[in-house]
């Protein structure tokens, strides 16, 4: 039902040396090596998803061209990983920070760390995000992944990972440290049936989700005013085609009736995907469809499911010939605008 994929990274860490030179050595402190594993699991239901939602001959087509839209985002490769170390009293400041680029399943570094205690922060995969960075990094409750602030945004560039993990090096013992990553962001679909319908001219946005998330805590943070996502159009080979478009986000909120308190990446049961609708929206998907007349249709659907992390969402809707789209499950609500203006906050035409 989930895939688990691994990447294993080995950090020997080994407490830095006393300078010998002149130096009062009382208060230096030696500790054995101490290894550090890196854990960085695809916890995903991206392939049961396309084989249940994409599994007819006529979306064949669709299906592999959204794998490979996919295939950079859930994926169990690491091409950076960024480490920080933090103290643990007073305001939790870091002690040191170690950045790499590892473009490989596996990489061994040696970091020197004193003999402390640490609550170590680790971040996989946002050198090449244009949309997501750091911020507030240089103390550990307050860092957090934060995304571009924008009204309009694009969808995220790489599958974030992260953990979080309390560490206590101790003189001479040897330790060995178990850090998990799990992703922290995820990906829905919008599938439109034509139904022998013009949808050479649609477009996609999606909206609803968390604009930022707290490391340490692994809990998102979730605007008033979420941006809007532009969806990628997926390839199409012939008119007749259903239509695929995708965005890549960070997670939606939870059912209000549903709530634990926080969303969180690390999945602790076997499905972590299935969950009763809740009574209101979650997130939406707004399709806008040109008509020959030169109105616009608006169609705003809102889906009752929450989006997780690691998660793919497809939904199924079809075309109708006045520009609206009618979702084939009832857990997806319909709002219909036939002659849509565009405002200030979203202008498809861009």
């Amino acid at each position: 039902m989930m895939r688990y994929q691994t990447i294993f990274f080995t950090f020997l860490l080994f407490l830095s040396s006393c300078s010998m030179i002149d130096e009062d050595q009382s208060d230096c402190e030696v500790s054995a090596p101490a290894e550090v594993n890196y854990d960085m699991q695809l916890v995903t239901n991206m392939t049961t998803e396309i084989q249940t939602q994409l599994s007819a001959q006529t979306t064949f087509t669709l299906a592999e061209s959204l794998r490979s839209h996919l295939s950079e985002i859930f994926s169990d490769y690491a091409h950076d990983v960024d480490l920080s170390f933090y103290d643990t009293v007073d305001d939790s400041v870091r002690l040191q920070h170690d950045r790499h680029i590892m473009d490989a399943n596996q990489a061994s570094y040696t970091l020197n760390l004193p003999m402390r205690q640490y609550m170590h922060l680790a971040v996989a995969n946002i050198v090449e995000n244009d949309l997501v960075g750091m911020a507030n990094d240089e103390y550990c409750h307050p860092s957090k992944l934060q995304q571009v602030a924008r009204d309009t945004i694009e969808s995220h560039g790489t599958g974030i990972f992260t953990a979080r993990l309390p560490m206590n090096v101790l003189e001479g013992v040897d330790q060995t440290f178990e850090v998990h990553l799990f992703m922290a962001n995820c990906a829905a679909c919008l599938v439109i049936d034509p139904q022998g319908n013009d949808a050479s001219g649609v477009k996609v946005f999606s909206t609803g989700f968390a604009t930022g998330f707290n490391i340490c805590d692994s809990a998102f943070v979730y605007p008033q005013q979420s941006p809007i996502v532009r969806a990628t159009a997926l390839t199409r080979q012939n008119d007749s085609d259903e239509v695929g478009f995708c965005s890549v986000t960070f997670p939606s909120p939870e059912p209000k009736e549903q709530k634990s308190g926080r969303t969180r990446t690390v999945i602790e049961t076997e499905e972590p995907f299935i969950v009763e609708p809740g009574e209101e929206s979650l997130w939406e998907f707004r399709v806008y469809v040109p008509q020959p007349d030169g109105r616009v249709t608006e169609t705003i659907l809102g889906i009752r499911e929450p989006l997780r992390a690691g998660q793919l969402k497809i939904i199924k809707v079809r075309l109708r010939a006045d520009g609206s789209v009618d979702p084939e499950t009832p857990e997806v609500g319909a709002s219909v605008t036939l002659d849509w203006k565009p405002g200030g906050e979203l202008n498809p035409g861009v």
